[in-house]
């Protein structure tokens, strides 16, 4: 399939990485799959048995007029455990390699439909500065931007650093949540065949 450049030149780019069908529920998995592997997963609260103290019954069984108790860390006491106490897990989920790739084929070829995908001969700046990257930004009318290299750029990094809803990755480091964040996906030719490699 051909692709123009912001230039007008014609990019000859494979059908299979940029031209999919979209399928949403593949591409839901593999987000959901995404964000879930993120999560830290540390979370934990004490039940009654690792609440320090409470070995010993509080008071006698019978005459004393309250209700029986067998601890003082019993989950309805003030200062007991949790009912139900939140412990450590692992939230990743197994993807297969072949239905990750299948999910970033269909959100690329989802953003080349939606012209949502700018492609740009080459994307770098002089020097770090965050006012010329603006400047080239608003030129192509992509102020959320999510810029695609084919190498660490890091006069490119430095500029956009300090720009909210601005993000710049070289093209072997893309996830499917990123390029769906963003209003727009800048690319260079470069990139794009990267991935056409990687995707296709």
């Amino acid at each position: 399939m051909n692709l123009n450049t912001v230039s007008g030149s014609a990019v000859e780019l494979s059908e299979v990485a940029f031209g999919r069908e979209f399928n949403e529920a593949l591409v839901h998995q593999v987000v959901t799959a995404y964000l879930a592997g993120g999560r830290q997963g540390s979370k934990a609260q004490k039940s009654r048995g690792d609440v320090s103290g409470g070995g010993k019954k509080p008071f006698r069984q019978k005459g004393t007029g309250r209700a029986r108790a067998g601890s003082i860390r019993s989950p309805i006491w003030v200062g007991g455990g949790k009912t139900f106490a939140a412990r450590p897990q692992d939230w990743s989920q197994k993807v297969n390699r072949k239905m990750y790739r299948g999910a970033m084929q269909c959100i690329l070829a989802e953003l080349v439909r939606q012209d949502r995908l700018v492609l740009v001969e080459e994307f770098a700046v002089e020097a770090p500065k965050t006012k010329e990257l603006l400047a080239k930004l608003n030129d192509l009318n992509a102020t959320r931007a999510l810029i695609v290299t084919d190498a660490v750029d890091e006069n490119l990094y430095l500029a956009a650093r300090n720009i909210p809803h601005v993000d710049v990755v070289d093209a072997t480091a893309i996830d499917p949540v990123s390029l769906i964040a963003f209003d727009k996906v800048v690319m260079s030719v470069a990139a794009a065949k990267k991935i056409e490699v990687e995707l296709g």
